[in-house]
């Protein structure tokens, strides 16, 4: 029985992760500026990369993250919705969310800025309904200032490959805790490759309530679905505001 289990459960993996890559496409010739092909929504999306920054590649997990929206639009429906997306890198999950209707604020590191503006709005100029804000975020750093809870309500974060080799892990767990408010929820695909990774989801299972939406093994990657777990007071959150 375990073993049927098991080989069903390879089976579902295998067929979801091949669905989810099908949605990349290299351009069939080569020229001047080089770029990637995705499908999302029925549309073209390219997107160029910088392979001299880490932030500036497009990693599997967005992919995922990108796939999981689509597919689940009716019950995670961004139409109209406030959202953040942290490390947006080559701006694809911030692209695909705003073809889904969302009203999205997409935030990377100063050096990555260019290169995500750039994709932004090639891909979104006259297909979306909001253009998307793109602006800097450093964790940790002014984040309360920048982004008030009082004015600012997210009503989702999403997150793509935001651990992988980042020295500032603390930062980003206050990040979270910080544009986290009670109806926000945070959508969030990882790969798993070193033990760090391990250790900051069990960290920040502390603070928040997952839920596990997908596990696929054969690209080491799971995407989790989180929310607040404490109630803050009125007089906590005008404080944190």
């Amino acid at each position: 029985m375990e073993d049927s289990k098991t080989k069903e459960g390879a089976a579902v993996d295998a067929e979801l992760a091949k669905a989810i890559m099908s949605r990349r496409f290299s351009p069939s010739l080569i020229g001047t500026e080089a770029w990637e092909g995705y499908i999302f929504s029925d549309m073209e999306i390219r997107i160029k990369e910088s392979t001299d920054l880490y932030g500036a590649v497009l990693w599997p997990s967005a992919i995922v993250l990108c796939h999981f929206l689509e597919t689940n639009r009716d019950k995670y429906n961004l139409t109209d919705k406030n959202v953040i997306e942290l490390g947006a890198g080559t701006g694809l999950v911030t692209i695909v969310s705003s073809l889904l209707g969302a009203k999205v604020t997409s935030t990377d590191l100063p050096d990555v800025l260019g290169n995500l503006q750039y994709n932004v709005m090639r891909n979104t100029k006259d297909r979306c309904k909001y253009i998307p804000l793109v602006t800097e975020l450093i964790w940790g750093q002014e984040v309360h200032q920048r982004f008030p809870r009082a004015t600012h309500c997210f009503d989702y974060i999403l997150a793509a490959d935001v651990v992988y080799a980042h020295p500032y892990l603390q930062e980003l767990m206050d990040t979270f805790d910080h544009l986290c408010q009670e109806n926000t929820q945070i959508l969030w695909a990882m790969r798993f490759r070193l033990d760090p990774e391990n250790s900051f989801v069990d960290r920040f299972r502390q603070r928040f309530h997952v839920e596990e939406l997908y596990n696929l093994p054969s690209l080491s990657i799971k995407l989790y679905r989180a929310w607040r777990k404490d109630k803050r007071t009125k007089e906590e959150r005008e404080a944190a505001a």
